[in-house]
């Protein structure tokens, strides 16, 4: 009996032991601060940077011409081949000429004939004039010498006129390109016969390849900040930059502005602006989609942080940005437009704030944190 009383009292000892010894652990861990967990910061920094903005077009040629016929007759002739390079004045088609040449022989006869009807009318008004001085002949002789000299000058000017036209029309018969460019193929083979006047066929067409246009549309937003910016003090304007990629995106070409719609379309809310590009080594075809971004046209002091430090409240955007005490701090922020995968950043965070890039779920405000930059640069 004594010896399990003695038990008892042991038991009853290391249990109060044990409580004792919980109880100092307890009150040692209250006082201990939970670590700091460890994130990875960018340190935000102003950078000049000209603004991007994309949009999707189509090329244009910027001269397009189709070649029709201007004369009647058969064609005789074709001088270039499918999809050459022809220089303005090069001559495409040959019309039979030979009734036309014919008709350019009959009008230099009669110009002919008309110039020695005049030289005798003149010679004839001559003599009038000497026979009218000596009282020789009457003044009715005399007007009728200069009526006949004076018709048989209207009858030259006529002659001429006819003369002039009948070689426009032969040259109606040689089909010339009226500008440079890339030729599409013939449409009409050698011994077709064709007609001038507004039915005539289309025998081929001609698209110019030295420059070329990308036409696109700009919404209205991006039309005001970009257009007001390009026109400085005293009247002085600068170019918008635009860059242009095709569908397969290996070639950028640098390109400007060249024109601007002169309204805005009520529908969509945006503005037909149009773009050209040098294109001497014939890259581009009209046609193609392409790629565009409209660039501002000067630079400016900008705040650019990765999309990955930008969380979603709602309709509010925030980032966590550590404050000196290393504890988080929530701040909501004003995006602008995003440029190679970061954010434009139009209020809310400045130079030298330090901004939580990763982990945002895991990020609650005030915070203890560890703040660590990425070993390889900072992320903005």
């Amino acid at each position: 009996m004594a010896n399990n009383l003695i038990i008892v009292i042991l038991t009853v000892g290391m249990i109060a032991s044990l409580q004792n010894t919980f109880a100092a652990d307890a009150q040692a861990n209250v006082g201990e601060k939970p670590p700091a967990m460890p994130v990875e910061i960018t340190i935000v920094k102003q950078q000049s940077l000209r603004l991007w903005k994309e949009f999707s077009g189509r090329l244009t040629a910027v001269d397009y011409v189709e070649i029709r016929p201007q004369a009647t007759g058969l064609i005789t002739e074709i001088k270039f081949e499918d999809g050459q390079f022809v220089t303005k004045g090069d001559i495409l088609y040959v019309i039979d000429p030979r009734s036309l040449k014919a008709i350019v022989a009959q009008k230099k006869a009669e110009l002919i004939t008309a110039q020695n009807r005049h030289d005798y009318a003149e010679k004839e008004y001559t003599r009038a004039v000497d026979l009218i001085h000596k009282k020789m002949v009457a003044e009715q002789v005399m007007d009728t010498r200069l009526n006949d000299k004076l018709v048989a000058n209207s009858a030259i000017k006529h002659a001429r006129a006819e003369l002039s036209e009948a070689e426009i029309n032969l040259s109606y018969a040689y089909i010339k390109a009226p500008i440079s460019g890339l030729i599409s193929r013939t449409e009409l083979t050698e011994g077709n016969l064709v007609s001038a006047g507004p039915n005539a066929p289309l025998l081929t067409s001609i698209v110019s390849n030295k420059t070329i246009y990308a036409d696109f549309e700009v919404d209205e937003q991006t039309y005001l900040r970009y257009r007001i910016e390009a026109t400085g003090e005293h009247g002085a304007t600068y170019e918008n930059p635009v860059e242009l990629r095709i569908q397969n995106g290996d070639w950028m070409f640098p390109g400007k502005i060249h024109s601007f719609d002169n309204k805005i379309d009520p529908t969509s809310g945006t503005i037909r602006a149009r773009a050209i590009f040098d294109n001497s080594d014939g890259k581009l075809l009209a046609g193609m989609y392409a790629r565009l971004k409209l660039g501002s046209a000067n630079e400016h002091e900008q705040v650019l942080i990765s999309e990955r430090a930008i969380g979603t409240d709602q309709n509010r955007k925030f980032v966590y940005v550590v404050n000196d005490q290393n504890k988080t701090t929530y701040r909501e922020v004003q995006l602008g437009d995003s440029m190679d995968g970061k954010r434009l950043i139009h209020s809310g965070l400045m130079a030298g704030d330090k901004v939580i890039v990763r982990g945002l779920m895991r990020i609650q405000p005030d915070m203890l944190v560890d703040p660590q930059e990425p070993t390889t640069g900072n992320v903005q």
